[in-house]
């Protein structure tokens, strides 16, 4: 069986489909549902439950199907290309269909039963992007008097939107998230317009200290529809990322205010839409969208420790959001709180330009050198290799995405320790300095670090082997208070500073709810990010999926858009055609929305 030929593969695939084809036709759900293995997993983004939502067992997914099948019709389920691996262990690409959309899928299958199936809405039937053979004209081969250019028409769209005509839906915040899924909105045909209080497109990142570039590689990186040129740089420095943003921008002809300062909201029952007061142009203007997300990022809320004496210490003090980096520092004492990446970039900056820095480490810090993360963590999604195979971005995020949360670890667990292996001799040394390294508290490295936390780790570009040296100097303990002169630890060390960086990372993103909307949504909404491990260090309740992230929240017409640009450039899909349906008022029952979570 396992030495099985491509075509007897393919064919033992597309009997599973039919299979499933049939019991979903004839609402045989406990027929699906035997399909899969008794622990199966199938993941599915809007397709089937309006939501991102992961069902585990068979009876979740037989709940989920007796839910939604008679709204849902599901037909069509159908191998994309040859299938993969043998009979006891096959992957494939596949294609189905729903009522009311166009899907695309990975399944995996091991002795004949569905180990993990990913199910994903990928355009709306009748609602179709406008490309390819049905792209705009740009211009009517009509001649007649009085005929608008595109100039014209796009400066007149650009004084009634916002003004005489109310989007359908507001985005605030203008970095890559909003940016990103203000692209996919146009592709659909949904006005909407992008608030943004800088006064450029990708000043949010020009804005940050001066050393700051992307740890992630360009092919982890791309925006939605325009990739970085082939010789982009592996990693980006944050101005040329900026500059990117703004001709992006531009160049997808987004309804981009920038300069404009969201000042609060809140939602009109009776007029079903939301009222948005914004100031532009030293102008306050009242917006009505009936669509409102917030892409203020993971990293929006500064999170700043209120120490005791903080108010009294005489230097300069940052939250690592804010500290400009650059200038001379020779002579001066800089004490850096925390230990994750900005931590160790701003150490880094410091240093470079003269300073005597110390790191304060609080708890035990994720450290993967940034060589090693690209060859064995992302080398087969996202690298030349993985193009030269056939892995195109789109099916690198699909594959990331195949794996549910449930089992990302099993997945993820082998990966670092050949990490560790491999690069045994630079953490020997990095403990040898006193530096306190965890692997995560299973084991699973940093995308789950990050998925949790957001938080916890450092993609070594360098700065490791500063604290290796004792160019950086290490400290462990807690801040007890400050004075004029420095900081006083937890253990009676003081440390003389005459600058002070809190890398002390950002706040859930409700935050954000409860300043601009009120305490009171942001509860209702609850806890953004982390899906819940069940751990001791994080006791909420598994949901599979990240909190309240890129589907409906517990406040009707929110929405929270966010994360690095892998997944803003990935969710934003699935964000958009929710809020096209919403639009075009098509029939939307969204299956297991989540609980709230109430600490912010």
């Amino acid at each position: 069986m396992a030495n099985s030929s491509p075509s007897q593969l393919d064919e033992s695939v597309q009997d599973w489909l039919n299979n499933l084809n049939t019991a979903l036709t004839t609402r045989n759900t406990e027929a699906a549902a035997d399909l899969f293995e008794d622990d199966g997993l199938w993941r599915d983004f809007v397709s089937f439950t309006w939501n991102l939502k992961t069902l585990e067992g068979k009876q979740q997914i037989m709940d989920m199907l007796d839910s939604v099948l008679d709204d849902v019709q599901p037909s069509g389920w159908t191998l994309a290309e040859p299938a993969a691996g043998d009979a006891d262990a096959a992957e494939a690409w596949i294609t189905f269909e729903t009522a009311a959309s166009r899907g695309w899928g990975h399944l995996r299958l091991r002795n004949g039963k569905a180990r993990t199936l990913l199910t994903t809405m990928q355009e709306l039937k009748g609602h179709e992007e406008q490309k390819g053979a049905t792209r705009r004209k740009g211009v009517e081969h009509t001649v007649e008097r009085g005929r608008k250019s595109w100039l014209e028409e796009k400066e007149l769209h650009q004084a009634r939107l916002g003004y005489e005509e109310q989007p359908y839906c507001v985005v605030v915040g203008g970095g890559q998230g909003g940016i990103g899924l203000a692209a996919r909105l146009r592709r659909l045909n949904v006005p909407t317009i992008v608030i943004e209080r800088n006064e450029r497109a990708g000043d949010s990142w020009r804005k940050r200290y001066k050393s700051l570039a992307l740890h992630d590689p360009v092919w982890y990186d791309h925006l939605p529809y325009l990739q970085f040129p082939d010789d982009w740089p592996v990693f980006a420095p944050k101005d040329k990322i900026g500059d990117w943003l703004e001709h992006y921008t531009s160049l997808m002809e987004l309804d981009y205010w920038s300069g404009t300062e969201c000042l609060g909201a809140q939602y009109d029952d009776d007029a079903g839409a939301w009222e948005l007061t914004v100031r532009r142009g030293g102008q306050d203007i009242t917006l009505h969208p009936q669509q409102l997300v917030f892409a203020l990022g993971v990293s929006g809320y500064p999170n700043i420790p209120e120490f005791e004496g903080a108010n009294a210490f005489l230097g300069e003090q940052y939250h690592s959001s804010q500290y400009p980096g650059g200038g001379d520092q020779t002579g001066k004492k800089a004490l850096i709180i925390g230990s994750n990446n900005s931590a160790h970039d701003i150490a880094a900056d410091l240093w470079e330009h003269g300073a005597d820095v110390t790191m304060l480490q609080r708890s035990s810090t994720h450290i993967v050198r940034s060589e090693s993360l690209m060859e064995f963590a992302l080398g087969d999604l996202y690298s030349e290799r993985a193009l030269a195979a056939g892995t195109t971005t789109e099916k690198a995020d699909m594959l990331f995405a195949s794996l549910p949360y449930r089992i990302l670890p099993e997945a993820q667990i082998p990966i670092y320790e050949k990490i560790a292996e491999h690069d045994a001799e630079f953490y020997d040394q990095l403990r040898a300095a006193g530096f306190d390294l965890d692997f995560g508290e299973d084991g699973s490295g940093l995308f789950l670090k990050y998925l949790r936390r957001g938080s916890g780790y450092y993609i070594d570009v360098g700065a490791s082997q500063l604290i290796i040296d004792g160019r950086v100097k290490l400290k462990q303990g807690q801040v007890a208070k400050f004075t004029g002169n420095g900081a006083v630890l937890d253990d009676g060390t003081e440390l003389d500073a005459d600058v002070v960086v809190y890398a002390t990372g950002y706040g859930s993103m409700n935050n954000w709810l409860a300043e601009l909307i009120s305490p009171q949504v942001a509860d209702q909404v609850g806890k953004c990010w982390g899906f819940g491990s069940g751990t001791t260090k994080d006791p909420g309740p598994w949901e599979g999926e990240l909190r309240n992230m890129w589907k409906p929240t517990n406040v009707d017409n929110l929405w929270i858009h966010g994360g690095n640009l892998h997944q803003s450039r990935h969710y934003s899909l699935f964000l958009a055609l929710q809020l096209k349906a919403r639009m075009e008022e098509l029939p939307t029952p969204v299956y297991g929305l989540q609980p709230s979570h109430h600490s912010r």
